[in-house]
């Protein structure tokens, strides 16, 4: 019996506590390793999950856009250090928010321009929506009026986002703090204007159809839409009820390519990217980045005072690269991981593990709110390593 083995246990034990379902692969040095789906991919018509099931991977789509940029960070079409605003002009001249002693606000502004860099790390000062500060309040207004010009049939893309969040001050000076936010979709629209594409059209050329990823996109084909697994709101009493509100940009019809978290992918796709990385960027043949840039993706950009926004109490230990987090103190994170392992996370609970040194990755699918994703992720990556 193997050592992976113990994984059943466990992941059954997910699936009585959490989720309706979920799916688990760990694959090392080219060969797989693990392979486990447990419980249904719909409750309703009692759909097990099953090889070919579909999820939404929210934000795991964020390893994938800068795994794209850095390809063109490779072919010289840009460098890390570059002001932003060389090739998206709308980012030129950038205000910033802020307070007075007295709490009053005021826009001043940036002391330096967003650096290429500053989207890959979460540096630029860009946020989601929200309502803690006067930039996240200023978000949400932005996407709620995209969303309603959507509804009366005024389509909006990447660069259109991208040129209304540049008109919002910042919320801090760039390069200054680590804030989760939108920065990885200017990224995405970063990527259209440099390679001439479409966002999608870049990724499926460049990584999808080269690695065989034929389950990855923005848009659901009709075909496929009896694979896409249901995501459920799970209440504190563990009943599990549907949630389809979030679905529209999935839709044939839709134009927004999220670089931060439009994509949908299938356990096995989403496999072979994370195992590419794992393999130093290239997987059957297809290179898709040099090994020598993964070093540099999973090695911490966080000075101390962003490490120390980066506060997330399951990800203890924890550094962040170019766009993944990055371990870089085990005993910190009370893990048996390697240092240097890296990758990331999906608000339904998604998550990668990608580590070169041991030439090892995993990838785990699920799709509940909230995603349990404090619990879930610790424990597998103990398993995983304690079968190594």
């Amino acid at each position: 019996m193997s050592r992976f083995d113990r994984l059943n246990g466990l992941l059954k034990s997910f699936v009585d506590r959490g989720p309706a379902g979920c799916a688990f692969s760990v694959s090392r040095a080219g060969e797989q390793v693990y392979e486990g789906y447990f419980g249904h991919a719909d409750l309703e018509t009692q759909k097990p999950i099953a090889p070919d099931t579909i999820y939404r991977i929210y934000s795991m789509t964020k390893v994938i856009t800068c795994t794209a940029a850095l390809m063109l960070y490779e072919r010289g079409l840009y460098l890390l250090n570059d002001p932003l605003g060389e090739y998206l002009p709308e980012f030129k001249d950038l205000q910033v928010h802020h307070q007075t002693p007295n709490g009053n606000l005021y826009t001043a502004p940036a002391k330096r321009p967003i650096l290429v860099k500053d989207l890959f790390t979460m540096s630029s000062g860009l946020t989601y929506g929200g309502d803690q500060n006067e930039t996240e309040r200023l978000t949400s207004k932005v996407m709620e009026e995209l969303k309603q010009k959507e509804k009366a049939g005024q389509k909006y893309d990447v660069r259109s986002l991208s040129k209304a969040l540049a008109g919002i001050p910042l919320a801090f000076e760039p390069g200054t703090h680590w804030r989760y936010g939108l920065s990885h979709d200017v990224l995405g629209a970063l990527i259209e204007v440099l390679s001439g594409k479409s966002f999608g059209e870049f990724l499926k050329e460049e990584i999808f159809d080269p690695l065989g990823m034929k389950d990855t996109f923005f848009r659901i084909p009709d075909e496929k839409k009896d694979r896409l697994c249901s995501l459920y709101n799970r209440s504190e009493d563990g009943t599990l009820n549907k949630n389809t509100s979030m679905d529209d940009n999935y839709q044939p019809d839709a134009t927004f390519e999220g670089g931060g978290g439009g994509l949908l992918s299938t356990l096995a796709d989403y496999s072979r990217f994370a195992h590419m990385l794992a393999c130093g960027g290239e997987l059957d043949g297809a290179r898709i980045l040099g090994s020598k840039t993964i070093d540099l993706m999973r090695t911490n950009h966080l000075s101390p005072q962003q490490l120390a926004d980066f506060d997330w109490p399951f990800l203890a230990g924890y550094g962040y690269g170019l766009g993944v987090r990055v371990m870089i103190d085990p005993p910190a994170a009370g893990g048996n991981a390697s240092l240097g392992e890296f990758g990331w996370c999906g608000l339904a609970g998604t998550w990668v593990l990608i580590d070169p040194k041991e030439q090892l990755s995993a990838v785990y699918m699920q799709q509940m709110l909230p995603n349990f994703e404090e619990y879930h992720q610790p424990r597998l990556r103990a398993v995983i390593y304690g079968a190594l």
